[in-house]
Parts: C-alpha cells; structure tokens; sequence
C-alpha cells in the first residue's frame, strides 16, 4: 500500500501545502530548516491534527478528506510512531512494554531478539541505556503490527555509535516491512543513507533548492547519482 497526502493548512508565517507519496517497503525523508512545517506534516499524518484543506489516505483506506469532514483518529491509523522522546511505560517491563502494544503475544521475544534487547528484557527503562530505550521503542512500535512506520528524530539523543548502528538495523529492516516509512530527521547524512525518497521542505512547501544550498555551503559531494530520489510536490 501507498501512502498519499495532498494537504493544506494555515500556519502562523505560512500554509503549509504537501502533495507527496510513500510507497509500501519504502523509506521518504523529510529534511528542512527547524520551522519548516515538518512536526505540523507528521502530526497530519498520525492523526494528531487535520489538515483545513486536502486528503490523506493508505491504499484504498482513507484518513482524511476535508470534502467529506471525515477524520480517523490516530488510533484507527494502525501506525508504529517512534520520537525522539522514548514512549515506554517507566513503571513496565521492556518485555511487557513491548507485550502491552503486542497484536500477537507471540511476536514478543522475536522482536526482542532482533533488535538484541532480550538480555535486558525483564529491566525497566530506568535501568537501560539510552540507545536500549530506543531498541525498546521500536519493539514496542513494531509489536503493533503497523500499516506504516513514523520516525520523528529517532536517533537524535543517541550517541554516535548507536545512532550508526541503529541506521544500518532500520536500512535492512525497512524491505523486510514492506510498509511505508515516514522519517523526520535534521541529518542530512542520516537521510541521504537511509531514504529512497527525500521530501525538503522550506517555509511548508517542497524545496529542493534548500536542499542544495546546505550541500554547497557545506562543500558535500558524497552523494551517489540516483541513490534516492529528490521529491517535488506531486
């Protein structure tokens, strides 16, 4: 399933106006100044806030469409959200934080596994690193059994070497999903790395030329010809 969102809503300095798609088993950037609209786009998209103008959909599914006042709320969205703030329960487990959001109980300790927390399961997030919570975090968001994952700053409180390594598990994961992935993040190496698609956004709209002032004020030429594909508005 594809999402799409064609939006409009009126910020303070700007209307925010979004034409956009994210395929299923896809990964799309969204990079921009602070400003920009991007936390305004995700709060969009979980269902947090309605666009005034426009539609929202996955697949055939609909979100949102302001033609018809209709609004499905976040928690009819079926997302996997992980923030830079960790979303665990303090008082709970990292087992039972993972359990509490499980679709399938069973899918616990795998997930677990997977992203090398079983060790530290039975501890609560107190008592784990920084980078464990997050591990945690993702658990906890893929143990919803997802239509689509949306990272907001995920890595950004982590250290360097577990934000790589976290980069490298989310790179290999994301074909394994085959569900669209959502990633808000200010590191433009962090995008070009993981993303398929990146979406750059200025003052609420598409902007590209954004995107390639940062490259040469920064002198960056690290970038492979086709590895991703800069977006537009559709």
């Amino acid at each position: 399933m594809t999402l799409h969102l064609d939006i409009r809503k009126k910020l303070a300095n700007f209307t925010l106006d979004v034409s956009l798609s994210c395929p299923a088993g896809t990964l799309t950037a969204i990079v921009g100044p602070s400003g920009a609209g991007k936390s305004t786009l995700v709060r969009i998209i979980s269902g947090l806030e309605s666009p005034d103008e426009g539609t929202v959909s996955l697949g055939n599914v609909c979100w949102n469409d302001t033609s018809k006042n209709f609004h499905a709320t976040p928690q009819k969205r079926g997302l996997g959200l992980v923030f830079q703030e960790y979303t665990l329960f303090p008082h709970l487990t990292v087992r039972k934080n993972v359990a509490f959001a499980a679709v399938d109980k069973n899918c616990v300790q795998g997930l677990l596994n997977k992203f090398g927390i079983a060790h530290i399961a039975d501890r609560k997030p107190s008592g784990i690193s920084g980078g464990e919570r997050q591990r945690a975090a993702f658990c906890q968001a893929l143990a919803r059994e997802p239509v689509l994952l949306l990272l907001d700053e995920p890595f950004s409180a982590l250290d360097i070497a577990t934000r790589e390594s976290l980069r490298r598990e989310l790179r290999e994961l994301k074909k394994e999903l085959n569900i669209p992935i959502i990633h808000v993040t200010h590191d433009l190496e962090e995008a070009y790395y993981l993303a398929d698609k990146i979406f750059v956004m200025e003052n609420g709209i598409a902007s590209p030329q954004w995107l390639e002032r940062q490259n040469a004020r920064r002198n960056i030429n690290y970038v492979i010809p086709n590895q991703y594909e800069l977006v537009e508005n559709m």
